[in-house]
Parts: C-alpha cells; sequence; structure tokens
C-alpha cells in the first residue's frame, strides 16, 4: 500500500514534470522518472483530474492543458491592491472586452471576500468595466492574442498575416513573440520579437494582425533580450537603434508644479526659470511618439528643441488657427504673435 505522504509528493512531483515538458511524456517515461510501476501512473493522471488537474492523452503521451491549467498566487492585501490598480488602467486605456481580464479580477475579487471586503467589491466591480457589453466586441483581436499567448508561453513560432497602414496590404510573416506591450496612448498592444522575413526584431501592432495560427517550430528568446533596455529610451512603444534625441520643452509656471508631480521618462531632467516657467529635458528614441502627450498640455507648453519637432508643431498650431477662422501671418514674428494671442498666451 502506497503511503499517503509519499503519493502527495509523487503527484506534485508528475505535474511539474509536465509542465516542464509541454509536448507531453509517454507513461512509461513518466513511470521511469517517479520510479513507478507504469499502472500506477494510470491512477496518478486520474487522481490528478479529480484534483483539478486539466490533461490531455494522445496515445500513449500524456501532458497538461496549459490553455486551461489554473496557476496558484498567493499574494498579500498590498499586492492585490497593486492588481487592482493594474487592472483599473486596463478598465479604463483598453476599448475592447476582454474575458480573461475579466475573469482574473473576479477571482481575485472572491478571494479577497473575508480579509479585505471593500477592496473585494471594488475589484469585483473592475471586472463588470472591464467586460461592459459597451465595449467593443472583437473575436479576432481575442482569437490572436490568446494564439501570441500560446506561442509565447510554449516557446512556439507563430504565422501572422498582419495588415500594412501605409500599403493597405496584409502580409504573412512567421514570429517567434519576445514581449507583449500594452501601450496606453494607442489603447493598443504590441508583440515584440523576431519576425520572418526580415529576420530581425520588430513590433507588431496586435489590433493589425488579421490572423495568427501557432505552428511546430519552437524557438527560443535570445539571453540577451531585455525589454526594459529595449524600451528604456522610448516614450511608449517606439524604440530606434539610433542614438535617442534630446527633447527640450519649456512649460508654463501655471502647469509647473503639475510636470513636477510626475516622472514622465526615466532620464528627464527638470531647470526652474526665474520667470517660474519649467524646463523639461529628456533623451527620447522617437520624438513624435510625444506629439498626442505635448498636444494635451495646449498653449502652456513651448517646444524648443529638437528643431523638427518644433516645426511641427507651429504648423500644428497655425493649422489650429486658421480651423477657428484665425488667419495667421506667413511671417514667423507675426505668425507667433498671433497663435499666442489665440492661445491665450
Amino acid at each position: 500500500m502506497e503511503k499517503i505522504e509519499g503519493k502527495a509528493t509523487r503527484l506534485m512531483q508528475m505535474e511539474q514534470l509536465l509542465l516542464a515538458h509541454p509536448e507531453g511524456l509517454a507513461r512509461a517515461e513518466i513511470a521511469r522518472r517517479l520510479s513507478v510501476h507504469r499502472s500506477t501512473v494510470g491512477r496518478y493522471v486520474e487522481e490528478l483530474d479529480q484534483l483539478g488537474v486539466p490533461l490531455w492523452e494522445n496515445g500513449r503521451q500524456i501532458g497538461i492543458l496549459r490553455d486551461a491549467y489554473q496557476v496558484k498566487v498567493r499574494m498579500t492585501v498590498h499586492e492585490a491592491l497593486a492588481v487592482h490598480l493594474a487592472s483599473r488602467l486596463l478598465a479604463t486605456r483598453m476599448d475592447k472586452q476582454n474575458p480573461h481580464a475579466a475573469s482574473a479580477l473576479r477571482k481575485l475579487g472572491k478571494a479577497l471576500e473575508r480579509l479585505a471586503p471593500l477592496i473585494s467589491h471594488h475589484l469585483l466591480l473592475s471586472a463588470e468595466v472591464v467586460e461592459d457589453q459597451a465595449k467593443r466586441q472583437d473575436p479576432v483581436f481575442m482569437d490572436v492574442l490568446e494564439t501570441l499567448t500560446r506561442s509565447w508561453s510554449n516557446g512556439r513560432k507563430v504565422r501572422v498575416w498582419h495588415w500594412h497602414e501605409e500599403t493597405g496590404r496584409v502580409f504573412e510573416y512567421t514570429l517567434s513573440p519576445y514581449f507583449i506591450e500594452p501601450y496606453a496612448i494607442g489603447r493598443t498592444a504590441h508583440v515584440i520579437g523576431l519576425r520572418e522575413p526580415p529576420g530581425a526584431v520588430r513590433t507588431l501592432k496586435v489590433e493589425r494582425i488579421r490572423r495568427a495560427e501557432l505552428t511546430h517550430q519552437q524557438y527560443t528568446i535570445p539571453e540577451n533580450f531585455d525589454p526594459r533596455r529595449l524600451l528604456a529610451d522610448a516614450w511608449g512603444i517606439w524604440y530606434t537603434d539610433e542614438e535617442p534625441v534630446e527633447v527640450v520643452l519649456r512649460f508654463h509656471p501655471r502647469v509647473a508644479h503639475r510636470v513636477r508631480e510626475t516622472q514622465w521618462h526615466p532620464s528627464e531632467t527638470l531647470e526652474e526659470q526665474p520667470d517660474g516657467s519649467l524646463l523639461w529635458r529628456a533623451k527620447v528614441a522617437e520624438p513624435q511618439e510625444m506629439l498626442p502627450w505635448i498636444r494635451g498640455w495646449g498653449a502652456d507648453v513651448e517646444v524648443l528643441e529638437p528643431e523638427e519637432l518644433r516645426e511641427w508643431m507651429m504648423g500644428e498650431a497655425k493649422l489650429l488657427a486658421e480651423t477657428y477662422g484665425w488667419k495667421v501671418s506667413e511671417e514667423a514674428p507675426g505668425a507667433t504673435s498671433v497663435v499666442d494671442d489665440f492661445f491665450g498666451g
């Protein structure tokens, strides 16, 4: 008769063994590694199933259904609050339903009912927001995201059909996902990985992938790949192999305190000016990506450097003034004066 303690240990060992082998293992191999008879492996399969471990069998191979496998996580109430804050960002910055996010929040909320009922209540409310019927239901997006998740999880390449904005065409690639990154500015998600062709690391917007199919080709993420380093100079998701560009902005005294309250970029430095204004400097990979943020400050910010970014904003200011019926002189001093008057500068 098998001792209860030994049996429980071997059941745990079998579960961990199958997790380490996504392709599955033969019963004979499992028996050898656990030092038990093959018939015992059959009993273990039944008992793991009763314990809620989802298994698949294909002939003599046994494996874990990774999509259905539930990861057990223990966390403090402070860690749960961090998840709540992240969930609120997800709920308010993504415009598509995500049933997996809603399910995860609901499980966490239920788990906290006795420990922290108020936090539990609001986690459940966040789940309602994430799966709000008012959000766009996009089955193609969810299917693509789930396929990319399986690819990343199992280390298997994926075939993707990606729509290219500039040409309006759909191109087929083989992709090895290295990282999936949300993008608050565009309320989108991006996958970073090795794209073939051209055999180089590229970023694809998930919403532009029309179809994704998992392949049986394995891949490994290079040891030197670090998304933190890759995106260190990015304002959001855009990165480059070139040296980052120094951006210098001057903020009006009336918003200087708001700028100081937040660190907008890891490389930023602040310089107080005698008139109360604030000079903000940072080295950014692609300054054009900052445009939505700069526009949001209106006339309370002036782009000083780089010159290309300043000229872009001057052109936008001119078009904006003309949109509202103001005639802007082509001469720089006059244009600046009229635009300043228009914006209340």
